[in-house]
Order: structure tokens, then sequence, then C-alpha cells
């Protein structure tokens, strides 16, 4: 049982970060101008990439909603989430970002990196240390876009304190 209880306490944090990610996704690609129903089956342009790739991520969170905990799954529909706002970003930075742009592009990228560790290696997606990685990436990244103006809707990716105790900030 405490198997299972691990892999629900590590989905709540990988699931907060693919959340996380998949909103600022949505604000990057409503900053470049992005309409989500603009995905193509075989994306020729950037604005088309970034929607397939926004749909396909929330396809991966609607998946992740409906299936048992599976840590190293969970991971990577964070990863996956976390790749979606970097291409986003870079969609967004393209189409007159600025600035601010570049520094959503650089934590988005950060973000996706450490999300990309925290889902491969042995331990994929239990590495408390990577993890944690993940999670500051992800405030990072979510504070650069909201520092560029941009309107994104997460709150935190930190669920829990570092003791499990309750909420590490205030929402």
């Amino acid at each position: 049982m405490a198997g299972l209880d691990d892999a629900r306490a590590l989905r709540k944090g990988h699931a907060a970060r693919a959340h996380s990610a998949y909103d600022r996704a949505v604000a990057a690609c409503e900053h470049a101008g992005v309409d989500p129903a603009a995905a193509e089956p075989v994306p020729t342009t950037p604005a088309g990439r970034a929607a397939g790739a926004l749909r396909l991520s929330a396809r991966s969170l609607d998946a992740l909603a409906a299936s048992a905990p599976d840590p190293a799954a969970d991971a990577r529909c964070a990863r996956n989430a976390a790749a979606t706002a970097a291409l986003a970003a870079q969609v967004a930075l393209a189409a007159g970002g600025g600035e601010a742009g570049r520094g959503v592009l650089r934590a988005a990228l950060a973000a996706s990196q450490a999300a990309a560790a925290a889902a491969g290696g042995a331990a994929a997606g239990r590495d408390t240390a990577l993890n944690a990685a993940a999670d500051d990436a992800e405030e990072r990244a979510v504070a650069a876009v909201r520092e560029a103006g941009w309107s994104v809707t997460c709150s935190r990716t930190r669920r829990t304190g570092p003791s499990g105790s309750g909420p590490a900030s205030p929402p």
C-alpha cells in the first residue's frame, strides 16, 4: 500500500507541474495570437506546431487524470507539457515578445530541461532532488511569464512544503 501512496504523492507533484507548464503554454500562445484550434495534422508553421503541441498536451493531461498513478509516465507528461511551453515561448518571442519574451523563453527552456531530467534516469519520476529542481524551475518559468505581463492562470507547482505537511507558499 505504501507504494501506491508514494505514487499518488508523486502524481500530485508531476500533475501540478504539468498543469502549470500547460498554463504557461496557453499564455504564450495567447500572447502570440496562436489559436489552439489552428492545430494542423502536419504542421507547416510555427503557430501550427505550437497549436498542435498544445492540443497534444491537453490530451496528455486528460489521460493523466484518467489513469492510475505511474511516476515515470506522470513525469513524462510534465516533461512534455514543459516542452510545449518552451515551443510556445519561442513562437511568442518570434511574434514580438521583446526582452520579456527572451526571459520567458530562457525560463521555459530551463524548466523543460529540469522536467526532462526529472523524467529520465533510473529513478524516472521518483528522484526527490530532481523533482524539486523541476518544481523550482517551473516556478521561475511562471514568474517570468507573469513578469512579462502575459496572462497565466497557474498559481503554484508545489502542493506541500518540504515536510509534506501543507502548502509551501500561499496560493
